[in-house]
Order: C-alpha cells, then sequence, then structure tokens
C-alpha cells in the first residue's frame, strides 16, 4: 500500500470509530437504564413527530400507585423488578403503535397513534397483575391519564402532558388504580 494512501486512511479510521462511539453514547444516553425505555428526551423527540403526523393521537401518563410502600417493604430489589414490569407491559401495550417512556421513579409516559386502537381497558388490566417476585406476589397498581390530542386548541406535547396529569391525578382521586380521560 501506497504510504500516502495509508496516512489518508488512518485519520478516516479513526473518525469513523469514534463517531460510533459517540452514536452509540448518545443513543445510551437516550435509553434508560434500568428498563430500557425512552428517557424524558429520547421520549420527547418521538412523542413530537407522532402527533405532528397523526392528530388523532393520545399521550399517556402512568404513575405506579403505593411505590414507595412497596419499596419500602420489599426493598428496592423488588421496587427495580415492578419498575421493570411496567416497562415491558407498557412498551408491550404500544408496540407499533406508539412509544413508550420514564420520565422518572415510578412515572412513565406513551403516545400512541390511535387510543381506540390501542385498547386502554388491556393496560390498566395489564398494569395491575401482580408481580411474582422472589417467592411472593408483589401487589401492582397504577394510576393512567389520557389526554386525547384531538381535544386540545392545538397539538402542543406541553398541553397534552398537563392534561394528562391532570386527568392521572383524577384517577388518583378515585381511589387509584384506574384510568382516566382529559375529555
Amino acid at each position: 500500500m501506497d504510504l500516502q494512501i495509508a496516512a489518508g486512511i488512518v485519520p478516516l479510521l479513526g473518525w469513523a470509530v469514534h463517531g460510533g462511539i459517540l452514536t452509540r453514547r448518545l443513543a445510551t444516553a437516550r435509553r434508560d437504564p434500568l428498563t430500557g425505555l425512552h428517557t424524558r428526551a429520547g421520549w420527547t423527540a418521538r412523542a413530537e413527530h407522532c402527533i405532528r403526523r397523526h392528530p388523532t393521537a393520545a399521550v399517556l401518563l402512568v404513575d405506579l400507585d403505593h411505590f414507595k410502600t412497596l419499596n419500602d417493604t420489599h426493598g428496592h430489589a423488588a421496587g427495580d423488578a415492578a419498575l421493570i414490569a411496567t416497562a415491558d407491559r407498557l412498551r408491550t401495550w404500544c408496540g407499533r403503535n406508539g412509544t413508550a417512556g420514564r420520565l422518572g421513579g415510578d412515572e412513565f409516559v406513551a403516545v400512541v397513534r390511535d387510543l381506540a386502537a390501542a385498547d386502554l381497558d388491556a393496560l390498566t388490566a395489564a398494569l395491575h397483575q401482580p408481580l411474582p417476585y422472589d417467592g411472593t406476589c408483589l401487589p401492582l397498581a397504577a394510576s393512567v391519564g389520557v389526554c386525547h390530542l384531538a381535544d386540545l386548541p392545538a397539538p402542543l406535547l406541553t398541553d397534552a402532558l398537563a392534561a394528562a396529569d391532570a386527568a392521572m391525578y383524577a384517577a388518583k382521586g378515585r381511589g387509584r388504580r384506574g384510568s382516566c380521560s382529559s375529555r
């Protein structure tokens, strides 16, 4: 090989390797390390894209009920198992119809293109299934708030999240373990 060609290829290889490392780090930064769901930043970008393309989209906010009690009673490893199970159930429910994320703590979020096709009752039932853990069954429950983007004056993600948050707290106010729509 010609020395000039080799001298030109070596820096290009270095930049290619560096670019690959940066791409992997960025992808890792946009995923929650515990659940594998998108982080707030990664989910927000996907959600905004979805609501621009699908005016019938809905935004959901999911908060685990009595999570602190579960953690205090069964330990943090059990709490982590509950978070992972919730993430898996939400991801499965979204399927190809939407995207799920973890905002932090025991708060999750999702956006779906068509809520009617997604079956909210199926999500609520899945989130309330007990979790087998270390020879016992952990009771899981969640409150779900829903905002249909068509109900907003302008389809903005921040407004949808605020409406879903209000609906989620309304569900908690009704004794938890359920869902509530912003309608």
